[in-house]
């Protein structure tokens, strides 16, 4: 009966503190207001029957909620190693702090890293060190078309207000400004507060056409063309999945969208927001391709790509073919991993759903190359991005630059406290609460936005002239050591297989998912092929 004991003290205490606040003082009363308060907490366990703990454990549970509901932080503060990336460790968040406050990020007595664990990863050194240059690295995108972008090769990647709040989106984009690189609007369309301050935006445009759209949700050209027009937005990014939920869609509650958001997306105040899993626009591999084409047209001839995040290996394999065969080409090509972030997604899309970044990344750069398409596309990478060393990494990869996300939610201020979700976020990054968001003070964080950028961008100067290389676009594979075994070093290079120039247009390479899935490709569909058909109806395989 120990168990009851906090309870059954609690109704003593109430009516001790009741004859005292009687019989000797009113002061008393403090005591039956904070013993009564237990007591009838206590009854209302015993009486509930939702929870077997509480009716078990009358008072007691409540410690045990107190303490569950504080354990993250307690592990994240306390408990977990710097080195632990839980998504990111304290290391990791430590150096975007120092590099947003432009205050020194050096660091003494050696490495926290085991350098003789699996995967550990280090770029070599050059005896012949370059000299050391502008680090305001700068690649071009659609180089063919009227309004080319000459981008930094490294930029904020996709998040909407309404994920963000109001500041936290004015910083970013006054940030971008002072920096000179990009701002992904996110699927969410553009807000009057990305347009406050002037920074270069990528507009993405969603399967929820956010401003761009009918009544019935539908993509309207006349609505796209009057945004994209304006010489605020550089380029044109159609959003076919996200790495951190793909193939999900998603839903923005009625409660959350406010006028504002309302007016910023087209959408119906108060009403949910829907973003639906599949595009309505084309359903086609070639159908797509004719899309991108026709928003660079209507947005007076802007760089026009697509983000996406592999799953099915021939649904890529379809994309690629229709673009060998109708030479419909986008821009661009920005590849999201499933290590990416988002506001809110199912635990399931979260750890088991897409192809991680590396991987992804691989793919779409080899078969490009194999159809020697890779010269006329760039292809942007994103997927926790946060060193000057994770940019070398996913440039050596395959990418021509690079994307990120939490880490500039980092340099304006998030601490990762995981409730961008609930709408109490704690620094006012990530809700709509103005109680909130309105304690983000725009010009500070602006400020260490810009930092952030450019002190990772000379970070990387200095990383690339330290292995004798003078710009980004020499980063090869070779360049990049990976250890896997306690006893073996391997190159990029050697670890994964790379297709030469044309090696997809003179048949299908010793490779194992090109083997298994580019032949039944087709550019007219992104049905699967024949034999995954047959196993999908059958077990006997």
């Amino acid at each position: 009966m120990s168990r009851y004991a906090p309870y059954f003290l609690s109704l003593a205490l109430t009516l001790l503190s009741v004859l005292l606040a009687v019989f000797v003082s009113p002061q008393w009363i403090w005591a039956v207001v904070i013993c009564g308060s237990v007591a009838v907490l206590g009854t209302c366990d015993l009486l509930q029957r939702s929870s077997a703990l509480r009716r078990n454990y009358p008072v007691i549970a409540h410690f045990r909620y107190g303490l569950e509901s504080i354990g993250p932080e307690m592990r994240q503060y306390f408990i977990q190693a710097d080195t632990a990336e839980v998504p990111f460790s304290r290391l990791q968040r430590a150096l975007v702090y120092q590099r947003a406050k432009s205050v020194n990020d050096t660091r003494p007595f050696g490495t926290m890293q085991d350098v003789y664990a699996n995967d550990y990863e280090w770029i070599n050194h050059s005896m012949a060190p370059a000299p050391h240059g502008n680090p305001d690295f700068r690649v071009l995108i659609g180089a063919k078309t009227a309004q080319p972008y000459s981008a930094s090769v490294f930029n904020i990647s996709a998040m909407s207000f309404g994920a963000l709040s109001a500041n936290a989106i004015r910083a970013l984009n006054k940030g971008a400004k002072l920096g000179g690189f990009y701002h992904d609007t996110g699927e969410g369309s553009i807000s009057p507060y990305h347009r406050e301050h002037g920074g270069d935006l990528v507009w993405e445009i969603g399967s929820g056409y956010f401003g761009c759209r009918d009544e019935a949700g539908r993509f309207n050209a006349e609505r796209f063309a009057e945004n994209a027009r304006d010489p605020q937005v550089k380029m044109i990014e159609i959003k076919l999945s996200q790495g951190a939920k793909p193939g999900h869609g998603g839903v923005l509650p009625a409660a959350k969208v406010s006028a504002e958001i309302a007016v910023t997306r087209g959408v119906t105040a108060g009403v949910d927001c829907v973003s639906p899993a599949q595009h309505s626009a084309f359903s086609t591999p070639i159908e797509l391709l004719q899309f991108v084409a026709r928003l660079r047209e209507l947005s007076g001839g802007k760089p026009t790509g697509f983000k996406l995040a592999i799953g099915h290996p021939w649904e890529w394999f379809s994309i690629a073919k229709a673009m060998q065969e109708t030479r419909l080409l986008p821009d661009f090509i920005v590849v999201d991993g499933a290590e990416g972030g988002t506001g809110a997604a199912p635990a399931e899309f979260m750890n088991h759903v897409g192809v991680p970044m590396h991987e992804a990344l691989m793919l779409v750069h080899n078969t490009l190359v194999g159809l020697e398409l890779r010269d006329e596309i760039r292809i942007g990478g994103a997927g926790r991005i946060i060193s000057a060393f994770d940019i070398v990494r996913t440039l050596a990869m395959g990418a021509d630059w690079c994307n990120s996300g939490r880490g500039f939610m980092f340099a304006v201020g998030c601490i990762q406290a995981q409730s961008c979700h609930t709408d109490r976020c704690p620094t006012g990054v990530a809700t709509q609460d103005p109680a909130r968001w309105k304690g983000l003070d725009v010009t500070d964080k602006s400020i260490r936005v810009h930092g952030f950028h450019r002190n990772t961008m000379i970070a990387l100067r200095d990383l690339l002239c330290a292995a004798g290389l003078s710009s980004p676009g020499e980063v090869g594979p070779e360049h990049i050591l990976r250890r896997v075994s306690p006893i073996e070093v391997r190159s990029l290079a050697a670890l994964y297989r790379f297709l030469k120039p044309g090696q997809l247009l003179a048949g299908i390479p010793e490779h194992a998912v090109f083997q298994k899935y580019w032949a039944a490709a087709r550019s007219d569909s992104f049905a699967a092929p024949a034999h995954v058909q047959s196993m999908q109806e059958s077990k006997s395989y």
